[in-house]
């Protein structure tokens, strides 16, 4: 009988070829909303082709965010997708893993004092302002990912290259450091 993967905790799950999902800890079937249930609880698991013994965590986390687009939860905007689509080929291919990686572990990092100040815990208190750039930050992340496709109603053609482009992504880079370093003082 198989077991969990060494003493790390990761389980293993194995799918079978009448794609069912065979939990190897609980010895049980499982569905892939026990699965997305496991990563929102922090359990680590690695899906495995029964047969063949592949490695398919890949492509079961994507089922799973694609379950959740599809029942409504929608968080991946038209945009994003289709620029994340354009990367597929690009020479910027390879930064994009790490740089998403880095982006969502600084997300999760500030998530609660975010969810603080949308609720107005802290009107007027010293996070109301690390809160506020914080999110002048990410829209401001979340806006360069935003291009309009030509036809889009947002669609604008593009300007001359502004020099003062390396300037403004040093100043971001300068007031992200600054408030991490603001973040890590307040968290000792």
């Amino acid at each position: 009988m198989a077991k969990s993967s060494e003493a790390s905790g990761t389980v293993i799950i194995k799918k079978y070829a009448n794609r069912r999902l065979y939990n190897t800890e609980s010895s049980s079937y499982i569905t892939l909303e026990h699965l997305a249930q496991m990563t929102r609880d922090g359990r680590d698991f690695k899906v495995i082709d029964a047969k063949s013994e592949d490695d398919i965590t890949h492509n079961i986390l994507t089922q799973i965010i694609m379950e959740e687009e599809n029942r409504g939860q929608t968080m991946l905007p038209v945009s994003f997708l289709r620029q994340l689509i354009s990367l597929y080929g690009d020479s910027m291919q390879s930064m994009v893993p790490q740089y998403l990686e880095a982006s969502m572990e600084a997300f999760r990092r500030n998530q609660s004092q975010f969810r603080q100040a949308i609720e107005g815990t802290f009107a007027g208190g010293p996070f109301a302002e690390i809160a506020k750039r914080n999110m002048e930050i990410f829209e401001a992340a979340a806006k360069a990912f935003k291009v309009p496709a030509v036809g889009d109603d947002d669609y604008v053609a593009p300007a001359a290259p502004a020099p003062a482009k390396d300037d403004d992504l040093s100043t971001l880079k300068d007031q992200l450091a600054t408030l991490q370093a603001k973040l890590d003082k307040l968290a000792k």
